[in-house]
């Protein structure tokens, strides 16, 4: 198995806030890619690299990660290549070549351009890489999830969901599950009243061999799009889900999405408390 850490963002939402936040208390960051951000003393990407490289080296664990790939652009690559170095060994850089907000490949085009790059014909974990979950959430009990339903040999496809709220409907990707957590619809932030699913589907996905070969089609289809619906995944979960079988796990208590000045502070003070 493969794992592609999605960190091309410009996080210009965050810089926002921070520029806007009265007290300046946050004015240290501008300038730091939000994968790189102190959450509890750690940087939020170092978070996920630890576990990951636990799972690597377990000789009783039954998930082979051959190789952790950091996906980022050539304005960051520099602060992500310095931190790269003391995961010597573990984590690849890889810069996508843009260099502007305006001129971002987008995230689905980011996992093809790694693809490609690597040649990689696998399973492949996709991390968002602003994105945390809480400490209850097991990494191996997900991926053994992907293995007991046979998805890496029937082709699919298994997501995470989370339970949110009735207005955070319009701001994220809701999926409808069967009794089984089998995903029969995915909804781009849909209207709270067209759908009774208050499941939201964040960027942390496993894609078999033979799902990760169609995200080339999806960008075929997409080619004279807007940008957005190629930086968006949720758009290609949605592509996916008509095609392969996919089945979503629901985390028990959520996850961060350091978007805004707000969730970072959440984050940063929850991993402050429990560590």
């Amino acid at each position: 198995m493969k794992v592609i850490i999605l960190a091309a963002g410009y996080g210009t939402r965050l810089e926002k806030d921070i520029k806007n936040d009265p007290k300046q208390r946050y004015k240290h960051l501008l300038g730091i890619p939000k994968p790189l951000f102190p959450v509890g003393g750690e940087c939020l990407i170092s978070r996920w690299i630890s576990i990951l490289k636990g799972i690597r080296e377990d000789s009783d664990c039954k998930t082979n990660i051959d190789k952790i790939i950091l996906l980022t652009n050539h304005h960051f690559v520099g602060a992500f290549s310095t931190w790269a170095k003391q995961w010597a060994g573990t984590v690849e850089v890889l810069d996508d070549g843009t260099t502007t907000n305006e001129t971002r490949m987008g995230a689905v085009a980011d996992i093809e351009f790694c693809i490609e790059y690597f040649k990689i014909d696998d399973d492949i974990l996709i991390i968002g890489g602003d994105t945390l979950f809480y400490k209850d959430f097991d990494l191996q009990c997900f991926l053994n999830e992907f293995y007991s339903k046979n998805l890496n040999s029937l082709g699919g496809a298994l997501v995470t969901c989370y339970h949110c709220k009735d207005s955070d409907t319009k701001r994220s990707g809701i999926l409808e599950l069967d009794k089984e957590n089998k995903v029969v619809a995915f909804l781009e932030k849909p209207d709270p009243d067209s759908t009774s699913s208050r499941w939201a589907c964040p960027c942390f996905y496993v894609f078999s061999r033979k799902s990760s070969q169609l995200i080339a089609e999806f960008l075929r289809e997409k080619m004279n799009a807007p940008l957005e619906e190629k930086d968006a995944p949720g758009h290609l979960i949605k592509f996916l889900q008509g095609k392969v079988p996919m089945y979503a796990v629901p985390l028990k208590s959520g996850r961060f999405d350091i978007g805004h000045l707000e969730t970072y502070i959440e984050c940063d003070q929850y991993f402050s408390d429990s560590s």
